[in-house]
């Protein structure tokens, strides 16, 4: 396994839209593994194929708290089947978007059709933090980033302090 770089915005590659995985194999099973490791490394909660420069639909997503046992969940194709009618608002963060944080509103609980990366067909219902980091990584997915959910004075102040920590990092 090894590490991959995390794309940060405004690279263009977060704004694609990604083609569906359509062959399960010993490559995107090793980058699933890459995928996850990086996840963990970072730390993160989730990471989409675009966040580490791969324009396939999948992910990884591991909302375990620190002390409980690792739950990781690779989602190849994931489609969205059902979602729920009540909402739910979480203080979001992404691994590319350092250190900017905002409330976005989503479904509190969604159904979730994916492949593995064993190549089995999955239905997951997720609720709490784990359909907010699905539902947040799968934007991933279509080019849409958290950011996206804010007003557009809150999205530029979020960018200029990215802009700003680029730059003192590189400086």
């Amino acid at each position: 396994m090894s590490l991959l770089d995390i794309r940060i915005v405004p690279d263009p590659v977060l704004r694609e839209i990604c083609a569906p995985v359509t062959l399960i194999d010993a490559a995107v099973k090793r980058r699933a593994e890459d995928m996850l490791e990086t996840m963990y490394d970072a730390p993160g909660i989730g990471l989409a194929a675009p966040q580490v420069g791969i324009t396939e639909r999948m992910l990884v997503v591991d909302v375990a708290g620190e002390g409980e046992k690792k739950k990781p969940y690779c989602l190849i194709n994931p489609e969205i089947i059902w979602k729920s009618d009540t909402l739910s608002v979480y203080k979001e963060g992404c691994l590319s978007i350092p250190e900017q944080y905002a409330e976005v509103t989503r479904p509190a609980e969604i159904k979730v059709r994916f492949e593995t990366p064993v190549g089995t067909t999955e239905e997951l219902h997720a609720t709490g933090l784990l359909s907010t980091c699905i539902q947040h990584e799968m934007d991933h997915l279509n080019g849409v980033l958290f950011i996206d959910y804010l007003s557009r004075v809150k999205r530029d102040m979020i960018l200029r302090k990215l802009a700003r920590l680029v730059r003192e990092h590189e400086g």
